[in-house]
């Protein structure tokens, strides 16, 4: 009966995904926004600072759902899993739910105008019929934490920002629950820890690729302190290397000869 059953029926083995839009083209919203994601994602590989597998991405579509369209952060970490090495194949191009096993553990937004829907609907979505505000989707699919970083405070009314410039959600039994203070983060140096993912968030005032000093948002340990970009481990390691080629020089020795 059983050996019938397979040989009449066809079994499936993959999903059909190719009504499904995974690559639309359209760019990243400005040129802040661009470094902000990549400064969230290269410093993850470069330093280490997660156990492998783990998987780090911006701006790619988070696909819950065979039908409809997918939501799509500007930056999500998912542990436990790796991008496949094969792009040819569509279902290696994106992140399908149904393929990885899991949702991703950390989903962020980064707010560069207010028509994003991160903590309500614009004007723009609720003429088209929208209902459902980011924040709120992101939990009923179980992302385990939320983060939304407003550096230009476009957002700032009481029902989003109310004055901050972090704030983060965590995943409970009724949905999300605010991970940082009431009045959120706003101070340089402030950071939030998310014990589930292993790693936190930080409010950082630098220079990043440019002699331009901004406001970031950045990875950090439980300490507080930056996880590197692969540029700033290469200039301390460079600064430390002189640092003892001084000090040996000090001492009568010529560091060149030993």
């Amino acid at each position: 009966m059983t050996q019938q059953l397979f040989d009449t029926e066809e079994i499936v083995t993959e999903l059909d995904i190719s009504h499904l839009v995974i690559e639309d083209d359209t760019p990243v919203d400005n040129f802040q926004s661009e470094e902000q994601q990549r400064l969230l994602v290269e410093p993850l590989y470069s330093s280490k600072a997660l156990p492998s597998p783990f998987l780090a991405a911006a701006n790619v579509g988070l696909f819950y759902k065979l039908k409809g369209e997918p939501i799509v952060p500007d930056v999500l970490l998912s542990l436990g899993v790796q991008r496949p090495d094969d792009f040819s194949e569509r279902r290696n191009r994106s992140y399908f739910v149904w393929e990885f096993g899991k949702v991703p553990e950390v989903c962020i937004e980064i707010v560069s105008n207010q028509e994003g829907d991160e903590l309500a609907l614009s004007k723009k979505s609720r003429q088209k019929g929208k209902t459902t505000i980011k924040k709120d989707l992101y939990a009923q699919i179980g992302v385990r934490y939320y983060a939304v970083f407003d550096p230009l405070k476009h957002i700032q009314s009481k029902d989003e920002m109310n004055g901050a410039l972090l704030r983060v959600w965590s995943i409970s039994p009724e949905g999300y629950a605010e991970l940082t203070p009431p009045e959120g983060i706003s101070k340089i140096g402030q950071s939030i820890w998310l014990n589930a993912a292993g790693i936190g968030l930080i409010l950082w005032e630098g220079q990043f690729e440019e002699d331009v000093t901004r406001l970031w948002l950045r990875w950090c340990d439980r300490n507080g302190q930056v996880i590197p970009t692969g540029a700033e481990r290469a200039d301390e390691a460079e600064a430390k290397a002189q640092r003892l080629a001084e000090r040996l020089r000090s001492l009568g020795m010529n560091p060149d000869e030993i």
